[in-house]
């Protein structure tokens, strides 16, 4: 099995993903939700109709697109037409997914700007745009990797045990497959160290005597209600549909 797929290493890199995603989300706390910074058009005709976000992580991924970032097998785009890249490819290995074409970046957006900004940041606008915006574009690369990471996860699972997956995939068993796919065990030992991970970084950042920016329990709580639900999510899309 390729060294991708193995459930250990597949761990290690969701691992890493924590910090960045932990991290952002308290810089993003720290500033007013600042709502305007989502509405199309709030800022006139120079962002071609895009929110301030929107236009951001646009202008991003056109960088990264010419650098090559989204010919590798874990990083989506949010955004389509985006231009050819100016390095040569990579030449990979065997990769370890069947060609596929799941990218739920337009549910993690939403989810994202509507569901989890209000329920980190106070309402209110501080005029932080930029700023807020900034850790926004990054919270939203790292949780779309995060998210669609689970087609790793998912293959790796397969691969463990064919004839019972496909069998379900064939009848398209959406709740069969949910069972086979969800370690009880597994998650919550990763809510656990989600939760240390906050409380220490929350502590930290909060400095001496400080209050936390944000509550880790929130962060847990994010998690729990839309991070792992939306990469059981791709695990069941990229399952049924190859």
């Amino acid at each position: 099995m390729s060294e991708q797929l193995l459930l250990s290493n597949i761990r290690n890199v969701l691992a890493q993903l924590e910090e960045t995603i932990i991290f952002e989300l308290i810089e993003r706390a720290q500033f007013k939700r600042n709502d305007i910074i989502y509405r199309p058009g709030a800022f006139g005709p120079a962002l071609g109709g895009k929110s301030l976000v929107g236009f951001h992580l646009f202008e991003i991924e056109k960088v990264h697109a010419r650098i090559r970032r989204y010919t590798s097998p874990d990083e989506h785009p949010f955004f389509s037409g985006l231009p050819e890249p100016i390095l040569p490819l990579l030449q990979y290995g065997e990769n370890p997914l069947r060609p596929n074409s799941v990218n739920i970046n337009n549910r993690i957006r939403p989810v994202y700007e509507k569901e989890i900004v209000p329920y980190i940041c106070k309402p209110g606008d501080d005029k932080q745009y930029g700023s807020s915006s900034m850790c926004d574009v990054t919270c939203l690369q790292a949780l779309s990797k995060r998210i669609h990471y689970g087609k790793f996860a998912a293959e790796s699972k397969f691969r463990s045990d064919p004839e019972a997956f496909r069998v379900l995939c064939a009848d398209g068993d959406r709740e069969g497959l949910m069972k086979l796919i969800t370690d009880p065990e597994v998650e919550a030992r990763v809510l656990e160290r989600i939760s240390l991970k906050a409380e220490t970084y929350c502590r930290e950042l909060s400095g001496e005597g400080g209050n936390p920016k944000i509550d880790p329990e929130i962060v847990v709580d994010i998690y729990r209600q839309w991070i792992i639900p939306l990469n059981k999510e791709v695990q069941l899309a990229y399952l049924i549909n190859t």
